[in-house]
């Protein structure tokens, strides 16, 4: 579904067929960030903008929320309207008709997307790939019938293997193995590898980098406050 008015954005393909827009915003949409304290009138009016928009488009509810680098993943009835942001998770699941949105600017925005309707997104860094988010939000489904073969999972823009090092504490927490130097990893890798070990029926990964791209993308690492966001949305 085409969805009109949506902010400079980057489209991610293979959930037409499920009737699904999903797309991360662009460094041109600006910043959809908040600071740890004080007021970000800006980053509001953009939410809001979003929420305004993709209501006229039959997706009346749009939950969010602080990112805290964690593994939970909240479990959505669309029983509410407007723009929700819950005060701290990494991950949604939603079994009817709205959007979800995660904040990034490094991490692996992961969409999840089953034939049988539920949608979802995480907000994967190296501690929730390390914690096991994925397999989280992909349980999470399996427990209310929606077993991870009927699943699909897209790993969207983010930093790339060749941008990303990390020391070895970090290293060995994501793949068990000892180094006593940094060493680059790749977590999109990582989590397609989780994907194949949990069964998930399909999964692909976006080849751009957030740091490669860093004129297209906010980047952590490359020193940017700025914040995207990857969303999914179901209308109606």
């Amino acid at each position: 579904m085409t969805i009109a008015a949506l902010p400079p954005h980057h489209p991610i393909a293979g959930f037409d067929d499920l009737g699904l827009t999903v797309f991360v915003t662009t460094r041109e949409a600006g910043t959809y960030g908040f600071p740890e304290s004080g007021e970000a009138p800006e980053a509001s009016a953009r939410w809001q903008a979003l929420q305004r928009t993709l209501a006229a488009s039959g997706a009346p509810r749009l939950a969010s929320a602080k990112q805290v680098h964690g593994t939970q993943v909240l479990r959505h009835e669309p029983s509410w309207e407007g723009w929700v942001r819950h005060p701290g998770a990494d991950g949604h699941l939603l079994s009817g008709v709205g959007a979800l949105a995660v904040t990034i600017a490094d991490c692996v925005p992961v969409f999840l997307a089953h034939a049988d309707g539920p949608v979802g997104v995480v907000h994967a860094g190296w501690r929730g790939v390390a914690g096991g988010i994925l397999a989280e939000a992909v349980r999470a489904l399996e427990t209310t019938g929606h077993p991870a073969a009927g699943l699909r999972v897209h790993l969207g823009p983010s930093i790339c293997g060749r941008c990303y090092e990390v020391g070895p504490d970090v290293y060995r927490q994501l793949t068990g193995l000892e180094t006593h130097r940094p060493r680059h990893i790749d977590l999109r890798a990582l989590l397609g590898e989780q994907a194949e070990a949990l069964g998930v029926g399909r999964w692909s990964a976006d080849l751009d980098c957030t740091r490669c791209d860093n004129d297209r993308f906010f980047s952590h690492r490359a020193g940017d406050a700025g914040r995207q966001i990857g969303v999914i949305v179901r209308s109606a």
